[in-house]
Parts: C-alpha cells; structure tokens; sequence
C-alpha cells in the first residue's frame, strides 16, 4: 500500500486537492512561457521540434552516463575520471 492511502480520507482528499493545484499552477506558468515564446515569433511546430529534440538528447545522454558508469565499474574508478579520457567536461 501507498503512503496515501493508510492516512484519514480527510488527510488524502487535502493532499489530492493540493497536488491539484500545484498541476493548476504548472500549467498556468506552462501556458504563459508558450504565450511568451509564441509572441517572440517561435511557432508551434518549432517549439515541439525542440522538444522532441530535447528529450532525444536527453536519452542519448542517459545512455551515454550509463555506459560511463559501466566502464568505470570495470575499471574501479569513478565516472568523473573517465571523463578527462574521453574529452567529456564535468558540465556534460
């Protein structure tokens, strides 16, 4: 069972009302960032380009770490020296 639902009803509908408003709010400030960007003169289909380049990059990353991760696991040290070996700065 989850943490929620071993407390009072009462307890869980506040939290649940909560968590609705902070997604009310997220998607408030995610609708005023879009407005903001659509006024800058970026399109839809640009915006979702990005985004979609965004997250593949992210994935190629997460592989990338886990590799690195693996490596220096084969060869006892830490990620972070490996990344000198492999022309990688820290900020990577």
């Amino acid at each position: 069972p989850s943490p929620r639902s071993c407390q009072p009803n009462g307890a869980n509908s506040e939290a649940l009302k909560y968590e609705i408003e902070e997604l009310k709010q997220k998607d408030l400030a995610l609708d005023q960032e879009i407005a903001q960007l659509l006024s800058e003169g970026y399109s839809l289909e640009e915006l979702e380009k990005h985004i979609s380049l965004l997250h593949e990059y992210n994935d190629i990353k997460d592989a990338g770490q886990m590799l690195l991760g693996k490596l220096a696991v084969i060869r006892g040290v830490t990620t972070k020296q490996l990344y000198p070996e492999y022309d990688l700065e820290l900020s990577d």
